[in-house]
């Protein structure tokens, strides 16, 4: 009877000892959970009004506005510099494009940058980057494009170990690539498509592992007559419904021109829902940071201009989605205030749980989107140091410095006050304020805000030239003719 007593004790003591470690496990497990995976989805020259979920009446985007149901969408997504390897210089670093030096297209990141892919690998995650990479830049002295032919070399990859990346292409249904070993290899068809096959791929194998994916997509970027014809056939030019801000002359150009950019988008969109259905059917959504986004926007002949760089809303406005069921929930919200581009390294990181590196200049907006609320920001920086290609400077391109608020828009050029829009009225900005007496308050509380901004970022607004010799740049082809008396007229 003593002896049954005794292992009857024993039992007890094993069974209750075993349910406090499990105890602490579970607490453990609470206090760690699971590293989330990273899928940052990034298009080329999407302009933010260009989906169903913003309210466009022609667009069709039924996956991009599922995503949104489920997402935060921030409304005010403020590209720093509207145009291509800036932004992607600015996102992976986090770092305004006078800090880092890539404020002109084709120029190099620097190897010894901090980025994205760097902290997250350091991290314990799997790394991968397919599609359209612009920052490995070209040879000084040698045609302005022809690094974009070529393999970008392991030590330029900035941390990304899965490699299926051209440089630049916009040949979407001829276009090759290089693999990890600098292979070349050729996307079969449109090239979004076979990429996103390529990021299903990845997620599979790498499902029960961390993992961050950037999949950089060519289009909408023009082309615009290149989409599949299946979705070329979905949108008749004759019905697209145009923005005030186009002119009279060029409505039928437009109308042409965004039908073949919407084509484009719709074929994204589908590519879009074949990666979420993956994602749900792996069980990996909960614990999965999803975003959505673009470099910059097209002004698609709003003000008779088509592309990008310029201070207008339909250029550095972009559409930005993230879901994030397990911290986030699952339910739709609005951002209304801005996010720059160098913010979106260091939100990531926090909502990842990794420490942010001190080199990171954008800001954390991790805990505001946790609990509920906006974001604390009063106003998003914008800038073109170096205006180039088609808006160089015989095109009239103009330094600028800027800021876009929630409502505001405020821009100086080298001479002074340039633009100045209130977007709540005046949504298609064509009402332009500056030097008008009535808004001189105005004028001076957004030119308050953006010497405050220019001061933390160490920026003296200086003509593109000196930002030239710094960085030791040469400008491409005839990107500096300008008039000979420009920087007297523009100061």
């Amino acid at each position: 009877m003593k002896t049954h007593a005794l292992f009857i004790l024993a039992l007890f003591t094993v069974f209750f000892a075993c349910s406090q470690k499990q105890d602490s496990q579970i607490e453990l497990d609470s206090e760690h959970p699971p590293k989330p995976n990273l899928v940052f989805i990034l298009a080329d020259q999407w302009r933010a009004e260009a989906t169903g979920y913003a309210g466009n009446p022609d667009v069709i985007t039924p996956n991009l506005d599922r995503l949104a149901s489920e997402s935060l969408i921030f409304e005010n997504a403020i590209t720093v510099m509207a145009v291509c390897a800036p932004w992607r210089a600015s996102f992976l670093t986090g770092q305004f494009p006078l800090t880092h030096g890539v404020f002109y297209n084709d120029k190099p990141l620097s190897t010894d940058a901090i980025s994205l892919g760097k902290i997250f690998k350091n991290a314990g995650y799997q790394t991968g980057y397919i599609g359209k990479w612009h920052l490995n830049g070209h040879v000084r002295g040698t045609d302005p494009f022809s690094g974009r032919n070529q393999p970008v070399p392991k030590e330029r990859r900035q941390g990304f170990d899965y490699w299926k990346v051209r440089e630049v292409t916009h040949d979407y249904n001829n276009s090759f690539y290089f693999d990890e070993n600098d292979q070349k290899q050729f996307w079969t068809g449109y090239d979004a498509f076979a990429q996103t096959d390529s990021a299903i791929s990845y997620i599979q194998r790498n499902k029960d592992n961390p993992f961050v994916l950037v999949m950089s997509w060519g289009p909408p970027h023009d082309p615009y007559p290149t989409a599949p014809q299946e979705f070329k056939d979905r949108y008749d030019w004759k019905k697209i419904k145009l923005r005030p801000n186009v002119p009279l002359a060029l409505q039928d150009s437009a109308k042409r021109v965004i039908a073949n950019y919407y084509a484009h988008i719709t074929a994204l969109d589908s590519a879009l829902g074949r990666l979420l259905d993956e994602i749900d059917q792996a069980d990996l959504a909960e614990n999965t940071i999803f975003v959505f986004t673009s470099e910059h926007g097209d002004m698609l002949l709003s003000k008779g201009a088509l592309k990008k760089q310029r201070p207008y809303d339909e250029s550095i406005k972009v559409p930005l989605l993230i879901r994030f069921p397990s911290k986030l929930g699952t339910s739709s919200r609005n951002i209304s205030n801005p996010i720059n581009t160098p913010d979106l390294l260091p939100t990531l990181l926090g909502l990842s749980g990794i420490a942010i590196p001190e080199t990171v200049e954008g800001k954390d907006f991790s805990r505001n989107l946790i609990s509920g609320n906006d974001i604390e920001n009063e106003a998003a920086l914008i800038m073109l140091p170096v205006p180039f290609h088609e808006w160089q400077f015989q095109n009239g391109g103009r330094e600028f410095r800027g800021i876009r608020t929630n409502r505001y828009t405020y821009v100086k050029d080298l001479k002074g006050p340039w633009l100045l829009y209130d977007n709540q009225i005046d949504p298609y900005q064509m009402d332009n304020l500056v030097e008008n007496p009535k808004f001189d308050s105005l004028q001076k509380a957004m030119e308050k805000i953006l010497g405050r901004k220019l001061t933390e970022r160490k920026d003296e607004f200086l003509p593109a030239d000196e930002y030239m010799t710094k960085w030791n740049y040469l400008y491409d082809r005839t990107d500096s003719i300008r008039p000979a008396n420009y920087l007297d007229v523009n100061r």
